[in-house]
């Protein structure tokens, strides 16, 4: 399983996380269109290997991963889903950087 791959299924599982996290309120519509929406449309445009999409995925990772600190740490009610942001915003971050770093650090012959 290479990067590519690995970032389609942490976005997926971002937005499944958003999508149960918000989904029990009375009006989840724009949570749900600001939230999990754009882990939705990175993860079809890293499918489609659009050039952008791991990058714009990894800045948007920067902002999941603060937004879910931030919750962690202020609401213990909805720890758990905010924890579950912070790792898969870690992943996100790590797989669209891969092949970056791999390309940076190889060794030249």
């Amino acid at each position: 399983m290479n990067a590519r791959h690995i970032l389609v299924l942490a976005l997926l599982a971002l937005a499944a996380v958003f999508i149960a996290w918000f989904a029990p309120q009375s009006s989840p519509v724009a949570e749900l269109l600001v939230f999990a929406f754009p882990p939705l449309a990175l993860a079809m445009g890293v499918l489609r290997r659009m050039r952008t999409a791991p990058f714009w995925a990894g800045v948007l990772g920067l902002a999941w991963f603060s937004h879910g600190v931030m919750v962690a740490w202020s609401r213990p009610a909805e720890r758990g889903f905010a924890l579950a942001e912070v790792v898969l915003a870690l992943v996100v971050i790590f797989s669209a950087s891969l092949p970056g770093l791999r390309a940076r650090f190889a060794k030249t012959k």
